[in-house]
């Protein structure tokens, strides 16, 4: 098992991962599934942006991913990010995303950061787990601002200090 900066390359599988949470769950606000190209253009645009995206193999297999992204625009809020976390279907619920999370956490540290967010759609218990457990705490709920498979969705943010 390894954690390492994605590539190009993992895109497709990236793509795999992502697309069964797009068209099976309330976690992403996407609607249609991504491609390869949309991936390696978020790629693009993350590591551009000196910002760490990474993957998460074992045995040669990309089974997730995490990476960190502007929280704003202004300039004031540059040592702030927000954080994303994706598992294989098959490998949630086993650590792999505290592993993640944590060398993410540990990158954004010694990178300057000051604070990472994470938004989760809710309910998602385990991604509220995952995230208290990192140290993380509740810091806004916004109620029914997405739209996804005829239902009203809240969002909650978490927060950590760096």
């Amino acid at each position: 098992m390894i954690i390492r900066t994605v590539t190009k390359d993992d895109a497709a599988k990236i793509v795999e991962i992502y697309n069964y949470y797009i068209l099976n769950t309330i976690i992403t606000f996407e609607k249609e599934p991504v491609r390869t190209d949309d991936i390696n253009s978020r790629i693009s645009d993350i590591v551009g942006s000196s910002l760490p995206w990474l993957v998460l193999e074992i045995d040669g297999e990309v089974i997730g991913y995490t990476y960190a992204s502007k929280w704003r625009a202004r300039p004031a809020y540059k040592h702030t990010v927000e954080t994303t976390v994706y598992l294989s279907k098959n490998h949630s619920g086993k650590g792999f995303g505290k592993l993640l999370y944590t060398k993410l956490l540990t990158e954004l540290t010694a990178s300057g950061f000051h604070t990472a967010i994470g938004g989760i759609a809710l309910p998602n218990e385990s991604s509220v787990r995952l995230h208290e457990s990192l140290g993380f705490k509740k810091t806004a709920h916004f109620y029914e601002v997405g739209n996804k498979f005829d239902q009203w969705i809240d969002v909650g943010f978490w927060q950590i200090l760096l």
